[in-house]
């Protein structure tokens, strides 16, 4: 085994290590809109369903590399304590890529990617007309990790509101092989959900 103490290596090291190791991982495609009324949309990989009853998520903006700031998703989540969360497919995935950029706080997103914004039933961001599934949310909590670069917070959010495209979803069940989803890797490379095997549970 090569042992390595992480308090030893640089913020970098550590970051190629973590996105390496934590593979693949999903995407949550966050939209949110700032008090001032402009919609940003961005991809956040560090991303998990937290539990069922109430369908509750997490995902963690840190902190931006290019100026040592909070990104604008969770300054809006923070201001307006809403968000809609989208699935990202194979279909989306270069227009959630452009919007992996850093524009600034008065660009939106959805007008650089040429996605499509629609009206949410339970909150005022837009939902992503082109992701499958859309999962309106209210913030639950907001846990501060640090506020230097390489540090975020993590955003747990529970859903209010669900939407999925009919060709996903199919007697309360998602349908994988319509869905087509896409996972981060390191660097910049992506996974997509080609192969699945079944286990039974002991």
């Amino acid at each position: 085994m090569i042992d390595i103490d992480p308090n030893e290596l640089t913020n970098p090291e550590r970051y190629k290590l973590l996105i390496g190791s934590v593979v693949p991982r999903p995407i949550a495609f966050v939209s949110t809109i700032s008090p001032e009324g402009i919609a940003n949309l961005a991809p956040f990989s560090f991303f998990t369903g937290v539990c069922s009853n109430p369908i509750t998520l997490a995902f963690c903006p840190g902190i931006r590399s290019s100026d040592g700031k909070r990104k604008d998703t969770l300054n809006n989540i923070e201001a307006t304590g809403e968000c809609v969360v989208h699935i990202v497919t194979e279909a989306i995935a270069e227009q959630m890529n452009m919007t992996a950029a850093e524009f600034p706080p008065n660009i939106s997103e959805f007008e650089k990617s040429g996605l499509t914004p629609i009206p949410s039933i339970k909150v005022k961001p837009p939902r992503v007309k082109e992701s499958p599934i859309q999962i309106e949310c209210k913030l639950h909590q907001i846990v501060t990790l640090g506020e230097t670069v390489g540090s975020g917070s993590l955003v747990i959010v529970q859903a209010v509101y669900l939407h999925f495209s009919p060709e996903v979803y199919e007697d309360g069940k998602i349908l994988l092989n319509a869905l087509h989803p896409i996972a981060r890797l390191a660097g910049n490379s992506y996974a997509k959900v080609t192969e699945t095997f079944d286990l039974e549970r002991p």
